[in-house]
């Protein structure tokens, strides 16, 4: 599990897709828009970006997505699960307990990037220094406990553009 309970949510959005396998608690970026309000376009697609470069952060990823047959089974309800393509909620403001930390160990105060994998990084990563204030999803608000996890405020979209 990469996200804890202890959290406060204070801005969902619920106007996105996901067609693949995820565990919750990692940032979403947008693979493609749809077009208007797009409420119930199935064209609007997050996922977990491979690189942190050059995507847009779109949210904290709420829901575990899973892929079952569901002739066979449930949903598990408790654990919040979506199907493969069903929509999820997205944080956009608020903070969470994570688990989706990349490299080095985060200070209180520094600034969340976006990393690959949805994982959360101290620093832009590779090329992305220059565009590194778009991929600024938040800011950690502790550092690491003994059991890799901290408290992570996001805070998007981000209108910090360079």
């Amino acid at each position: 599990m990469a996200l804890k309970s202890d959290r406060s949510t204070l801005q969902t959005d619920i106007s996105f897709f996901m067609n693949e396998a995820a565990t919750r608690g990692g940032v979403v970026a947008l693979s493609t828009a749809g077009s208007g309000a797009a409420m119930d376009n199935g064209t609007s697609l997050v996922t977990y970006s491979a690189t942190g470069s050059g995507v847009k952060p779109m949210g904290l990823l709420m829901n575990d997505m899973v892929s079952i047959d569901l002739t066979r089974q449930h949903l598990n309800q408790h654990k919040d699960e979506v199907q493969a393509g069903g929509k999820v909620t997205l944080l956009q403001k608020g903070w969470v307990v994570t688990s989706n930390i990349e490299g080095t160990d985060p200070n209180g105060g520094d600034l969340a990037y976006l990393a690959h994998s949805g994982n959360i990084a101290v620093s832009p990563l590779g090329d992305n220094t220059d565009s590194g204030a778009k991929t600024v999803v938040g800011r950690f608000l502790s550092d690491l406990d003994e059991d890799g996890y901290a408290k992570v405020y996001i805070d998007l979209p981000n209108t910090n553009l360079l």
